[in-house]
């Protein structure tokens, strides 16, 4: 089902922790699949993001997702990095099955919402 991508990226535990303090908090979820997923932000004074970390509890697709969505903001300007989508996740993955789809949206989602709480909370 899975290509070895995603499996290594699923392995790797790679970006999952959470970041103390974290500047934005972020959370989305899909209750018809049970996944559930937190994004951290640590965002500097220049709005830059300086690190990114992910708890989930989900299927191997939402993990993968989790951490490539952090992956792919890290380092980036905050204008810049919610300009990355879901189907950037995917393809940094390889590829997903179309049944899995929405874990890349629920990633970018819950990167949207910790910058929201993010600029909330500014």
């Amino acid at each position: 089902m899975y290509n070895q991508k995603v499996l290594e990226v699923f392995e790797s535990g790679k970006n999952s922790g959470i970041i103390a303090n974290a500047s934005g908090t972020g959370e989305a979820g899909n209750m018809a699949c049970g996944d559930i997923m937190k994004i951290y932000l640590k965002i500097d004074k220049d709005e830059k993001i300086v690190d990114a970390k992910f708890k989930t509890f989900g299927c191997v697709s939402a993990i993968a997702s989790s951490s490539v969505m952090c992956d792919l903001v890290k380092g980036k300007k905050i204008d810049d990095a919610l300009k990355v989508t879901n189907k950037q996740v995917i393809d940094e993955l390889g590829g997903l099955p179309e049944i899995k789809h929405h874990c890349s949206v629920m990633a970018q989602e819950a990167f949207a919402d910790a910058i929201n709480q993010y600029r909330k909370n500014k």
